[in-house]
Order: C-alpha cells, then sequence, then structure tokens
C-alpha cells in the first residue's frame, strides 16, 4: 500500500487549484504562490516528465532542460516504478484534448 501523503491542509491546496478555469488564472495563482525557482523547479520536472515519456535519452533531456541526472532519475522512478499515476493522468487528458 502506497504511503499517504500527510501534510497539513494540502488538501485546502488541490482545491484552490481545481477552482481555477484558465490558463491565465493558473499562471497569477501559481505567481502569487511560488517562488521563481519552485516555478522553474516544477515546470522542469513536468518536462522531464514529458520526455521520458516519449523516450527521450537522458542526455538529450538534460540538453534540452538543464535538468540534473539525479532530478531526472527522481522523475523516471516515478514515472515507472513508484508513482502515484499522477504524470500519466495528465498526460492522458492532455492527448486526449489534443485529438479534440
Amino acid at each position: 500500500m502506497k504511503e499517504k501523503l500527510e501534510i497539513k491542509n494540502l488538501d485546502d491546496l488541490y482545491e484552490a487549484v481545481l477552482c481555477l478555469e484558465t490558463v491565465e488564472e493558473c499562471r497569477l495563482f501559481f505567481k502569487d504562490l511560488c517562488t521563481i525557482l519552485e516555478l522553474k523547479a516544477l515546470s522542469q520536472r513536468f518536462q522531464v516528465a514529458k520526455m521520458l515519456t516519449k523516450d527521450h535519452v537522458y542526455s538529450d533531456i538534460v540538453n534540452e532542460t538543464g535538468a540534473s541526472t539525479a532530478t531526472i532519475s527522481r522523475v523516471n522512478r516515478s514515472l515507472s516504478y513508484d508513482g502515484s499515476g499522477g504524470y500519466n493522468i495528465v498526460f492522458d487528458r492532455l492527448d486526449k484534448k489534443e485529438d479534440k
């Protein structure tokens, strides 16, 4: 059984994100919520995940994103072994959105 992420009030944050309706609203909210470095780190991990799901090799991912091999490995582990499936949910939905 996977360990549940237990951070006080985290569900409040998730509910807040689900209230956002547009990319612009997300941009404004995350700009207020996160530092530039935090946003860059989140964005970088997401780009790494996208590239890994498209079978890019580590060296290409390092060159394209600037991510360390440790970050790439961590994201790959989430995608392949012990992740919660969140990346897959998002990628599946983005693919369906593109197909429309």
